[in-house]
């Protein structure tokens, strides 16, 4: 029993969305001047909206009026 191409394309399926969400959420993080990797919390259940509260609320250092 062998892996198919019905798992195959679930499995890039899969990347094609965890692509779609980390790579725009590490942008937004890194233009607010906060590390670039946390956008890899948008892939976990809980965390992602963990992240979405920590940056609304966050002080954003590259902000121009110091991210208040």
């Amino acid at each position: 029993m062998g892996i198919g191409i019905p798992e195959i394309m679930v499995v890039a399926a899969m990347c094609a969305v965890a692509l779609a969400t980390v790579w725009p959420s590490a942008r937004i993080c890194r233009r607010a001047g906060l590390p670039p990797w946390l956008g890899v919390l948008s892939i976990v259940p809980i965390a992602n909206v963990l992240l979405l509260w920590y940056v609304a609320f966050a002080a954003w250092p590259l902000a121009p009026d110091g991210g208040r």
